[in-house]
């Protein structure tokens, strides 16, 4: 998968059965002010399954944390919702997909965001640190998933919210294994 995810850094266009990029933003509702806010390009790399923004349970000052973070874009869209006093962390298993969304960090100068790269379920951070934890079509790839839900469950201070969007088989996956792993992430 990490193979896949590389190639979806340059470009998810033909990797995915959905709408991606702009287009899937548009598609799944994100805020046109914010996306008409910066260029189209910055939104390539896009293969969300969600709108985690549609329920408004980022406020300002919140510190959030999006799981599978890919390129950045829900961190941009997170950010502008937390403000100049919240933050945002974002935690990726690709080191090609935190490139890109360190060079959008960069060149917007959005100081209020945090990316680490972490290959397991384990979250590198605080006990009860976060407000809220995000995550868009990337938990269904995690093998452990209870130990993913302890983690983020830790990391969540009382009282906190999970949201995530993600897609799940309706049914038993015939065929090899290779096949099998590759449908995880359609």
């Amino acid at each position: 998968m990490k193979a896949k995810y590389t190639q979806v850094a340059a470009s998810p266009a033909g990797l995915f059965d959905y709408p991606t990029g702009k287009a899937g933003l548009e598609t799944l509702g994100y805020d046109p002010e914010v996306l008409s806010a910066f260029p189209d390009q910055l939104f390539e790399s896009f293969c969300g399954v969600g709108n985690h923004f549609a329920e408004n349970n980022i406020k300002e000052g919140d510190t959030v944390l999006d799981i599978g973070c890919g390129a950045g874009v829900d961190l941009l869209f997170a950010a502008q919702l937390v403000g100049k006093e919240g933050h945002i962390y974002g935690i990726d298993s690709t080191e090609a997909m935190l490139a890109v969304a360190e060079q959008m960090i960069e060149k917007y100068r959005l100081v209020n965001i945090t990316t680490s790269f972490v290959a397991s379920e384990a979250i590198p951070y605080s006990d009860d640190m976060f407000d809220v934890v995000i995550s868009n079509g990337v938990i269904n790839l995690f093998i452990d998933k209870l130990k993913l839900f302890k983690e983020v469950y830790r990391v969540l201070k009382p009282g906190g919210v999970l949201q995530f969007a993600d897609v799940m088989a309706t049914e038993d996956l015939a065929g090899p294994l290779s096949v099998r792993i590759a449908s995880w992430s359609q």
